[in-house]
């Protein structure tokens, strides 16, 4: 697709997964990143008829993501937007919906995103291979960033700790 802009991140196992709206975009992209030699798992629909829901993708793809099956995730869905919103109610994951190569390189080192969400209705292949490849070879970069990102994984205790008390 594009050529690599940053030093590419070898042998990543990434799990990707989509509703029956970002079926035809998780293929394409699993395609990519298995081309460029990462391994991939699908948590998605496997058509585009499918009635799965997209928080029940989200979740399986989340939680997986949390037991540390793997540091890196891609959901898809009409607009990024459900997905990242599920997945963020898992404890400890940051998802981030983006839309541009900035922003996916920021999702990573400045918010230690683990899971980056696309909309199929809005982001075409080409830009999305993209905003992959500036995702996966970014890395958190720490710093000013620290604080913030411990503040946010702090929330996540405070929540599972409040559920306890029920």
């Amino acid at each position: 697709m594009s050529k690599m802009i940053h030093a590419k991140k070898d042998n990543l196992k990434v799990l990707i997964g989509s509703d029956s709206i970002g079926f035809f975009l998780k293929e394409d992209l699993k395609n990519y990143l298995m081309k460029i030699g990462h391994e991939v798992v699908d948590f998605g629909v496997d058509n585009s008829e499918s009635s799965i829901d997209y928080p029940d993708i989200a979740i399986e793809l989340a939680q997986a993501i949390s037991r540390g099956e793997s540091d890196r995730g891609i959901l898809i869905c009409g607009t990024g937007l459900g997905m990242a919103i599920t997945a963020n109610k898992v404890p400890g994951i940051r998802a981030a919906t983006c839309h541009d190569p900035y922003s996916a390189e920021r999702a990573r080192k400045s918010n230690d995103a683990q899971i980056i969400t696309f909309g199929a209705k809005i982001i075409a292949p080409t830009l999305a291979c993209v905003l992959i490849e500036h995702w996966l070879a970014s890395e958190f970069e720490g710093g000013r960033s620290i604080r913030k990102v411990e503040k946010i994984k702090a929330l996540d205790l405070r929540k599972y700790h409040l559920s306890e008390q029920k």
